[in-house]
């Protein structure tokens, strides 16, 4: 008997395209990372910045051409889903390598998770300090309360047992970025016109042994500012069947990597 409501698996229709696997690419692919990238473009220099942005934008969309095919099992357009991405490894791998790769899975996780919590804390406390910088005493603001708030926040996310139910969430995450991206970048260009120097510290102006640590910290950021493979088995699992779940993610990697090299380029750049 036929259903429309279900789909080939049994489970609610998905109901995803590529737009919003776009935005839902663009949300994880985009976050702090960017905040570091004019320091680390500054390290590297005109050359090997620029270069290394596009390089690391490659390899991402090059590993997230294969991923897309590894959604179904064994032909990928016809095969068994693959819910997550330790089903994908688990179907094509198998063995020991599944928990080699759940290991790395989720101490990736734990350390953006860490990394986006800090982040975040500290920035609520930057704005909650701009109420207070008129004021004659000396403005303190505590980021652990704004820890525990953020962290509330993702543990009530997390009860969402769909996906794809957060696709709105995504666009509305990805509509900041661009937001904050562009505010970003036309401060500065307004420093650029204005003509004020800005100093930087960069790898040329301090010890070998120093320089040689920064180049490969700015090369950490900016593989650090594309990572999403941990969770592009998910976000194609939103898919509707129909184009094909691996050729709408194929073009929405496309568009969400592009788009993100784009901007990194220019806030890289021109920051």
């Amino acid at each position: 008997m036929s259903n429309r409501s279900v789909d080939d698996d049994g489970r609610s229709m998905r109901t995803g395209t590529w737009v919003t696997a776009s935005a839902h690419i663009i949300t994880a692919v985009v976050g702090s990372g960017v905040l570091s990238l004019a320091w680390a473009i500054a390290q590297l220099g005109w050359v090997a910045g620029p270069a290394a942005l596009i390089v690391f934008s490659l390899i991402t969309l090059f590993t997230s051409t294969l991923l897309a095919d590894a959604y179904r099992h064994p032909d990928p357009v016809t095969g068994q889903r693959n819910y997550t991405y330790m089903d994908a490894v688990r179907a094509h791998l198998g063995g020991v390598k599944v928990r080699l790769c759940g290991l790395a899975q989720y101490a990736n996780l734990v350390g953006v998770t860490v990394d986006y919590t800090i982040t975040a804390s500290i920035s609520m406390a930057t704005v909650r300090k701009w109420s207070c910088f008129h004021e004659e005493d000396e403005c303190h603001v505590s980021t652990t309360p704004y820890m525990i708030i953020f962290g509330s926040i993702q543990l009530i996310l997390c009860q969402v047992l769909n996906f794809h139910k957060l696709s709105w969430l995504s666009i509305l995450a990805a509509v900041m970025y661009f937001t904050y991206s562009l505010i970003g970048l036309g401060l500065s260009i307004a420093k650029l016109v204005t003509g004020v120097e800005a100093k930087m510290t960069t790898s040329a102006t301090v010890s070998e042994a120093e320089r040689f640590w920064r180049i490969c910290q700015a090369i950490g950021d900016i593989a650090f500012a594309y990572a999403y493979s941990t969770v592009l088995i998910e976000i194609q699992d939103t898919l509707k069947s129909s184009p094909a779940e691996n050729k709408a993610m194929k073009r929405a990697s496309f568009v969400g990597v592009s788009t993100t090299t784009v901007f990194y380029l220019l806030c890289g750049c021109v920051g």
